[in-house]
Order: C-alpha cells, then sequence, then structure tokens
C-alpha cells in the first residue's frame, strides 16, 4: 500500500528501519512542499510557491564569499522551527506553559568516511518558565514527535542542549 499526493509517494508497507524498531514513515501525506534549486551552492532557491526566492552562496569555511544563504542555514531554520512547534505541540497536550520558549539550531558540515559529506546537527532548547525535569521530559517527547527527528533518526548525530 501507498500514501500518495501528487507525484510524492510513500510505500507504507515496506521500507528501512530507523535502527528504534519503530516505523516513523507518514502513513498519508497532508502537504508537500517544493522548491527549486538553480546553479547549486552558488546560485539561487525558490519555492514553487514564491515565497522562498533565495540567494544560495558557498560559505567562506567551504571556499566561498558567502554572499547568500547556504542550505545548512535553511536545514537549521527548518530544523529549529519543527522541532520548536513539535516541543509546543506535546506541551500543549500535556497542559504546559511554553511561555518565552525557544529552539535555535547548529547545523554542521564535513567530510565523512566514505569520501562524501555529512552533517552534524546540536539544538539548543529553551523552556525558561518550567521545571528542568519537565522541561527534559517535553524535550524527549517531542523529538519523537517532529518529522526532522524522524528523518535524521539514526543517520546523523543530533545533540539536544536543555538551557
Amino acid at each position: 500500500m501507498s500514501a500518495m499526493s501528487d507525484d510524492l509517494t510513500v510505500d507504507t508497507e515496506t521500507g528501512t528501519d530507523t535502527g528504534t524498531g519503530t516505523d516513523t514513515r507518514p502513513t498519508k501525506i497532508m502537504y508537500v512542499a517544493e522548491a527549486t534549486a538553480h546553479g547549486g551552492r552558488n546560485g539561487f532557491v525558490t519555492s514553487q510557491d514564491g515565497h522562498i526566492q533565495l540567494k544560495v552562496a558557498m560559505p567562506p569555511q567551504l571556499g566561498g564569499d558567502g554572499d547568500g544563504t547556504n542550505p545548512e542555514q535553511l536545514f537549521a531554520a527548518g530544523y529549529s522551527s519543527c522541532f520548536h512547534n513539535a516541543l509546543i505541540l506535546v506541551g500543549n497536550r500535556m497542559g504546559y506553559d511554553l511561555t518565552g520558549s525557544t529552539v535555535a539550531a547548529k547545523v554542521g558540515i564535513g567530510p565523512n568516511k566514505t569520501r562524501g559529506y555529512g552533517l552534524a546537527v546540536a539544538l539548543s532548547v529553551s523552556l525558561p518558565v518550567l521545571d528542568p525535569d519537565v522541561a527534559a521530559k517535553l524535550v524527549d517527547a517531542a523529538h519523537e514527535v517532529c518529522p526532522y527527528s524522524n528523518a535524521t533518526r539514526g543517520n546523523i548525530d543530533v545533540t539536544i542542549l536543555l538551557g
């Protein structure tokens, strides 16, 4: 069986194990985002709906001029906003006040052992009005709910710092 939205199909019966023994693939596609890159890391990206129109440039640390955003910044923005929303969702379900909460993401890139490149992520979560034990439980629950966490689990190192 498969779940389908436009030309995006998800096989709901076979697939890869995330290493947790839990299948985190969607059973139904509810929304599809579409973006197109023009020129790779030295070009621009656009979204189908026109909300994203960004210049992309290699950062100086990778030999570029840094005169634009880069895929790591976009991934950091996406992961931090998605994780924060998951945190708000589980917090609301459990009846907690998340006033003033924030999630910041750092995404690093570097060579891996297979002659390619890999990513590492650090999420810094601030839940200033919550007891640290409650905050830790909410962060753990959000990490199970967040689609970015589910997609990266077992693929890249994700460190979550609670402060």
